[in-house]
């Protein structure tokens, strides 16, 4: 069995916490490379992938690519298309951490370059194989609510004071803001569930005084489906709503709490420890039903591994990518026009 050597292009809270884990994890994948300026998380990276190659610049890596068979970019979101452009020139397939990329042109700018290149280009919506997407997923697929009407759907949580990362402190121009943080995510769920939109309305805020960006938003959807989803994303809230409401013409489906992967990553664990994975304990699973009439359900296993999975699939077998790029342009074209207002 062939293995891929990955280069993960940036070792903060997505390359050291997200991507590389679940690369290491993948029996085809191998990190084989990090690109880090930083001498605490070059160092990270060689504890906890030994024998890894540790690169101080992208410039280092696209200069000589021999043995790379795949780049993931896990930078600031103000370098995803330069560096994602760079690979691609380099001759690297390429990941790429939502959000895709600033604007929807960029996104097919570099579409076109990876087509033209003639290598495989996904973008990193990790969101859609968590545990409560997957039941919502399997609960429409299986008729249990009727027609849908309106998706509710949230990620809130209660940060006064912000942590001063550039996510949250730095200008909207670079991709900072919750809106393309957590609304990159809402966004692509909706449009995955339920097609395009026709309508498109947003209320942005800032509600910290250190923040220059969004850090409290709301949008509708209209989709030509006919459903309405409605998405929260606030970093102000002091009591979360429920993370999905889904209202169809038969039942409905609420659940609270989020998906345990990102937890579970955060502190250390791998999903090939052995243990099981993703897997949601029964006092948290959702309900179905009408009112007066629920019950529990049990929850799909979340299986962010299935990413990294359909990237070897799709670089070793020629299958189809995981995330089709188009869809992140699709969700950056709804995010530009919620900024219009």
């Amino acid at each position: 069995m062939s293995t891929l050597n990955v280069a993960v292009l940036g070792y903060g809270l997505a390359g050291s916490v997200f991507h590389a884990p679940l690369i290491a994890a993948e029996p085809r994948m191998r990190v084989a490379a990090v690109v880090t300026s930083s001498a605490e998380r070059a160092d990270q990276a060689r504890r906890e992938h030994p024998g890894v190659r540790v690169l101080a610049s992208a410039d280092e890596l696209f200069a000589d690519p021999t043995g790379i068979d795949l780049a993931v970019v896990a930078t600031p979101n103000r370098t995803h298309v330069p560096l994602a452009e760079q690979a691609l020139a380099a001759g690297l397939p390429v990941v790429v951490d939502k959000p895709f990329a600033l604007t929807a042109a960029e996104g097919e700018r570099v579409i076109a370059a990876a087509r033209r290149a003639g290598l495989a280009l996904s973008v990193f919506q990790n969101r859609r194989w968590d545990s409560d997407f997957r039941t919502i997923r399997r609960l429409i697929g299986d008729g249990e609510l009727g027609e849908v009407r309106r998706f509710e759907s949230r990620f809130e949580r209660w940060r006064p004071v912000s942590k001063g990362g550039w996510r949250e402190v730095g200008d909207a121009a670079e991709g900072a803001g919750i809106l393309y943080d957590l609304g990159s995510h809402l966004v692509d769920q909706a449009l995955h569930l339920f097609g395009p939109v026709t309508e498109v309305y947003g209320e942005l805020d800032s509600r910290r005084a250190e923040v220059r960006a969004d850090d409290d938003a709301f949008l509708a959807l209209t989709h030509a489906s006919g459903v309405r989803s409605h998405l929260w994303m606030s970093a102000v809230a002091p009591q979360l709503g429920p993370r999905f409401r889904v209202l169809g013409a038969e039942s409905g489906y609420l659940c609270y709490g989020l998906d345990p992967q990102e937890a579970a990553l955060r502190s250390g664990r791998r999903p090939d420890d052995g243990k099981p994975w993703g897997t949601v304990e029964p006092e948290a699973w959702g309900l179905l039903g009408v009112e007066g009439d629920t019950r529990q359900i049990p929850s799909e296993p979340g299986d962010y591994p299935a990413f990294y999975a359909g990237m070897a699939d799709a670089l070793l077998e020629g299958a189809p990518v995981p995330v089709d790029p188009g869809d992140a342009v699709a969700a950056l074209r709804v995010l530009e026009r919620a900024r219009q207002g």
